[in-house]
């Protein structure tokens, strides 16, 4: 019989369930956005929107600054995560179709596993490592199932590998700040950071703003509210209680998300091809993020024995 996971455990894994979530949302308000803004234009106003968003709950919550030992993590993970990620990842998607996007980006998960065990001293077990493979394969399932013809050019591919670079950096870059700093405070100046280097946009985002539809716009406020400010403070949170390896593997249930999204919320029917990557990406999740029942059983055998045992005798 499977034991329930225990109170931290599901706090922290449904955080990850609302990140994924939101972050597979965030293709599609991208898709509506991005007609209306450049990719500078729209990464500031992103950012620009979380960080507003973010500095109130920090106020509100009474946060302070971050100690100094995690401002060296959080200042490369919002270059490189908030700030060169999005701006990068924006403009590869209007060079290259969807699919090749999604293909090119989903190396990610495999750099965060190669630079975690590298730098962090993650363990690789061997079930992470099935699970990768297999949700990789769902990955470029779908990636295939979704590319056009025509659609795609180098510079296009190569703007989405430096994403995919960035955004593993960032991550693993990410993770010991978390030991040293809260989910928040780490989000929240990731975020201000990235805001900064995306200053130089502020004409473009002025005259973008003017002239997109207010869908666009509001598409551009709700990526940063919610894909920015809250799932990637939900992240910290999941990642400061896992492997930077483990966390990066469960982003591969996002493309599965997306192509069940863009079916509900644009009527995009996937066709089997789909379907069966975005499974193939979902099982890959369930595998890496599972434990071998040995040490299920020894774990659930520890945390009886510390709940029965009685309080030791007080020495005076």
């Amino acid at each position: 019989m499977k034991k329930p996971l225990r109170p931290a455990e599901a706090t922290a894994a449904a955080a990850a369930v609302v990140t994924v979530v939101l972050w597979a949302s965030a293709f599609v308000s991208i898709r509506s956005a991005g007609a209306a803004y450049s990719p500078g234009a729209l990464a500031l106003g992103r950012l620009t929107s979380g960080a507003l968003a973010l500095g109130v709950l920090c106020l509100v919550r009474g946060e302070g600054l971050p100690p100094r030992s995690a401002w060296r993590g959080i200042a490369i993970s919002g270059a490189l995560w908030f700030g060169f990620y999005m701006v990068v990842l924006n403009w590869g998607e209007q060079q290259v179709d969807a699919g090749t996007a999604a293909l090119v980006v989903n190396i990610g998960p495999i750099l965060i596993a190669l630079l975690g065990s590298r730098l962090l001293g993650d363990a690789m077990p061997p079930r992470l490592l099935a699970g990768m493979a297999v949700s990789f394969a769902g990955a470029v399932t779908v990636g295939l199932s979704m590319s056009g013809e025509g659609g795609s050019s180098v510079l296009g591919v190569a703007l989405c590998l430096l994403a995919a670079v960035a955004y593993a950096g960032g991550v693993v870059a990410q993770k010991p700040a978390l030991s040293r700093a809260g989910a928040l405070q780490v989000t929240t100046f990731g975020c201000l950071v990235g805001a900064v280097l995306c200053l130089p946009f502020t004409g473009q985002l002025v005259q973008d703003a003017a002239d997109a539809p207010v869908s666009a716009t509001l598409n551009m406020v709700y990526l940063g509210v919610f894909p920015t400010a809250l799932a990637f403070t939900t992240w910290a949170y999941a990642l400061a209680r896992t492997t930077a390896s483990r966390m990066g593997a469960t982003t591969y249930a996002v493309p599965a998300l997306v192509v069940l999204m863009s079916w509900l919320a644009l009527g995009e029917v996937p066709g089997l091809l789909t379907l069966a990557g975005g499974v193939l990406c979902l099982a890959g999740v369930a595998v890496s993020r599972s434990r071998p029942r040995a040490r299920a059983k020894a774990e659930a055998e520890r945390a009886t024995a510390t709940a029965t045992d009685p309080e030791p005798e007080q020495v005076p």
